[in-house]
């Protein structure tokens, strides 16, 4: 009987005919003496090599890199421009070397950076905060000369510092958080974001003096902007309030002054949308999603950078 009849007869035992060469699960995936052609990478190309253990890296040598500031301002160390001097001064190490270069690019994940001997680590949420600043106090992380700082009267286990700052005497809204670039933007002069005081004076303003005040004042450092001046009422023309759109040294006082007046008390009463209602001297509190919200818009905040959260 052939074996092909055999196969095909009812019962008889199942025959599987021969495979062809090169088919089947073991068969070879080339064919003798071929060989898988070689790809060769062009210069440049793939993986970068590591940084030297205690080396800075590179320019742009990761693709995750950023610049030192923005990384400084992401750890909630300070604004970026307080970031920048803090390099040229010396005070930043990267993977324990100095590095002065503004243009240094860090890995967030990869490289190690060090502010002063303590290492900056990225904060992983933002907080936004307000203080109703008390007088004899200072808008600063920490004083030499034992004086008291705002940041005594803030409790939270994150690192914040403040938006600009208020000089020791004046008193009201402070605003504190740990994002670096929120607090560069709101302090930059660009975006105008208004600030409102309450003043008191040694005597009353004739109104000859509130128009030179809305039009801007000649100070050493260049005129001021156009600002928003009302009398109080019953305060018999000593008590005046105050929004400005910039954020100089000492400018309220200094407009004051240059017209002759003495500044018995100056209040902050609002920064932007954010005011102290409510809020003991002292006494601090969470803004709110609108409050930041607003904020953000007025620091020109673009859509997508809201919606995103950045």
């Amino acid at each position: 009987m052939s074996p092909d009849h055999r196969r095909n007869s009812p019962g008889g035992p199942r025959v599987r005919p021969p495979r062809a060469p090169g088919k089947g699960k073991f068969a070879p995936r080339r064919a003798p003496g071929k060989r898988k052609p070689v790809t060769r990478r062009a210069p440049g190309k793939g993986k970068p090599a590591a940084a030297r253990p205690g080396m800075p890296p590179a320019a742009g040598a990761l693709p995750g890199a950023v610049r030192i500031n923005r990384f400084l301002s992401m750890c909630g160390i300070t604004s970026r421009r307080k970031a920048e001097e803090l390099v040229l001064e010396g005070k930043v190490e990267v993977n324990h070397a100095v590095v002065r270069d503004l243009s240094t690019r860090v890995d967030p994940v990869r490289d190690r950076v060090f502010v002063g001997g303590t290492q900056a680590v990225p904060v992983q949420g933002h907080l936004y905060l307000v203080l109703n600043k008390p007088k004899d106090s200072i808008s600063t992380l920490s004083d030499e000369r034992g004086r008291t700082t705002v940041m005594s009267m803030v409790r939270t286990r994150e690192r914040v510092y403040p938006v600009g700052r208020l000089d020791r005497n004046t008193t009201g809204v402070l605003l504190l958080t740990n994002d670096g670039g929120f607090a560069h933007r709101l302090m930059h002069p660009r975006f105008h974001v208004p600030k409102s005081y309450r003043v008191s004076c040694d005597r009353a303003l004739p109104q000859a003096d509130m128009e030179r005040l809305r039009s801007g004042i000649q100070l050493e450092d260049g005129r001021t902007s156009p600002a928003e001046v009302q009398y109080i009422a019953q305060g018999r023309g000593k008590e005046i309030g105050i929004t400005i759109h910039e954020g100089r040294n000492r400018q309220v006082r200094r407009m004051f002054e240059s017209l002759g007046y003495e500044v018995l008390k100056l209040d902050r009463v609002a920064y932007g949308p954010v005011t102290k209602e409510g809020l003991a001297r002292g006494g601090t509190r969470s803004l709110t999603r609108g409050e930041v919200r607003t904020l953000k818009e007025m620091a020109g905040y673009t859509e997508e950078e809201l919606l995103s959260g950045r």
